[in-house]
């Protein structure tokens, strides 16, 4: 029993890591990618567990019986979790509250355990071997929580499904714990009974949790979802609507196939038309081969170097036929080398000079993205660039989001880039901007844009560079690492917005 014990006190930490890991990441997927989903989840449920941990006090009697109980209750309460949070997404006003009630809850229960555990084991083993071993197997699960939570379970299992299978763990170590107690206890039987049904009703919603989650992005989205895939760095959604196919990362619309040309156009054309020299490219971001598209458009490019974190991203849009038909195949090109790391590891590490520099990554919604807006990341794609290169950073909307349009075009500037800011207008995004940077001071058209573009000209981007009184400049900070005010500024004005 002795051991059984201490077994439990490390289940318990994994899983209530596991739930509140589940319940942080899905709050970004709904809420927006954001790190204060995280930082108010894991103070709500520390705060909690201290909660649990006083009332486990009130605890007098047959405590190894409330212990199966509580056991059970976590289980099912963390099992749920996920599901049931997905699916009243779309209709409740006060989705927060119902967050976070999931999370107190959880806490709190998880907060009396280890308490009860404690006085349980109090006569069998000496108070400091106790101590030391039941935090030894508490922080040894937390430990194996954090690492297989975000390498195995998102990308092989998915939010839905970990809960509940962490939730059928929590259930069957409290089955296993209520065999030891005396068949003659008063709760034996009643214990027996809430165990199996508990664990018939979370494996009931594993075996369906495909089909749950399925359900819930559809109600999410109001779209046919055809494909959906969880990797390690994001959860990605494919819809069809009619002839319309559409990206969603961590349920943040990235491109609408209808008007996803005009985006795509505008990020390439009005660099490449301006270098003398268009030989080596390098994107950053752009893992849906539509960048590579428009680049392909020019035959004097001998070398594209594609730098992208998500590999399940590039080999959606490589293998996909629906995908590489939106692409047409770009990632087909012996032109291209795709490598798989975090850009601003890369950039530091490079030593290799380029004409073009594309930088087409997610808006700075977190602290992990917004390092890719710094002073510092511009400074080292600096050293990449040639010194009759360009750069381009897709950067906003300038009319939603106007500090933080021109706070990336300041921290351009402060690295030593002279800028050309742009906008044109997405139907589905609305007004969307782009910053083009080089070394030299003037950026003049070298080349005509290709014939067969279907938005962009000279005269469309020239109007493209006049800013209207209500999206011209404002004063902004740097967006430095140790500060990342972009990811502020962005949260700001995009909540308001919401």
């Amino acid at each position: 029993m002795q051991l059984l014990l201490l077994f439990s006190v490390f289940i318990i930490a994994t899983c209530g890591l596991i739930y509140e890991l589940v319940a942080g990441t899905l709050a970004s997927y709904l809420l927006g990618d954001s790190v204060t989903q995280f930082s108010t989840i894991i103070g709500l449920y520390l705060f909690s567990m201290g909660i649990g941990s006083y009332l486990s006090k009130f605890f007098n009697r047959n405590l190894l019986a409330w212990f199966i109980q509580i056991e059970l209750l976590v289980g099912v309460v963390g099992g749920i979790s996920s599901a049931c949070l997905f699916m009243i997404f779309n209709h409740v006003e006060m989705f927060r509250p119902v967050l976070y009630a999931f999370v107190a809850i959880t806490g709190i229960l998880v907060g009396v355990e280890i308490p009860l555990i404690m006085r349980i084991l109090k006569d069998k083993i000496q108070f400091t071997d106790l101590v030391s071993k039941v935090f030894t197997f508490d922080y040894i699960g937390a430990l194996l929580a954090s690492l297989i939570f975000p390498l195995v379970l998102v990308p092989q299992l998915g939010l839905v499904k970990t809960s509940f299978f962490f939730g059928m763990l929590n259930v069957v170590v409290g089955i296993i714990i209520c065999y030891k107690l005396a068949d003659e206890h008063p709760w034996s039987a009643y214990l027996k009974t809430s165990g199996f049904i508990s664990l018939f009703l979370l494996l009931l919603g594993f075996v369906f949790s495909e089909r749950l989650t399925t359900m819930a992005e559809h109600n999410t989205f109001g779209e046919r979802i055809i494909i959906a895939k969880s990797s390690p760095y994001q959860r990605i959604i494919v819809t069809k609507t009619n002839d319309r196919v559409k990206l969603y990362l961590n349920g943040n619309l990235q491109f609408n196939s209808k008007d996803e040309y005009r985006y795509h156009e505008s990020l390439v054309h009005p660099a490449m038309s301006m270098l003398n020299e268009r030989k080596n490219v390098l994107i950053l971001g752009g893992g849906d081969g539509m960048a590579v598209r428009e680049l392909l458009k020019y035959k004097e490019i001998a070398n594209i170097t594609l730098v992208d974190l998500d590999p399940e991203m590039v080999k959606l849009f490589s293998k996909n036929p629906l995908l590489t038909k939106l692409n047409k195949n770009a990632f087909a090109t012996s032109k291209l080398k795709v490598i798989h790391t975090d850009a601003f590891q890369w950039v530091k590490t490079n030593q290799k000079k380029y004409d073009f520099i594309c930088i087409d990554f997610p808006d700075p919604g977190n602290y992990s993205v917004g390092k890719l807006y710094t002073k510092s990341f511009y400074s080292e794609v600096s050293k990449c660039l040639s010194d009759s290169g360009i750069m381009v950073v897709q950067s906003t909307s300038p009319f939603v989001a106007l500090k933080s349009y021109w706070c990336i075009n300041k921290t351009i500037r402060s690295v030593g880039f002279n800028t050309l800011p742009y906008h044109i207008y997405l139907p589905s995004f609305g007004d969307w901007g782009y910053i083009m940077a080089s070394k030299n001071k003037q950026l003049n058209f070298k080349h005509e844009f290709p014939i067969d573009l279907k938005f962009l000209n000279r005269e469309t981007f020239e109007q493209a560079t006049v800013f209207p009184k209500d999206m011209q400049e404002v004063e902004t900070l740097v967006n430095k690492l140790d500060n990342q005010v972009l990811v502020d500024y962005f949260e700001t004005e995009w909540n308001k917005l919401l």
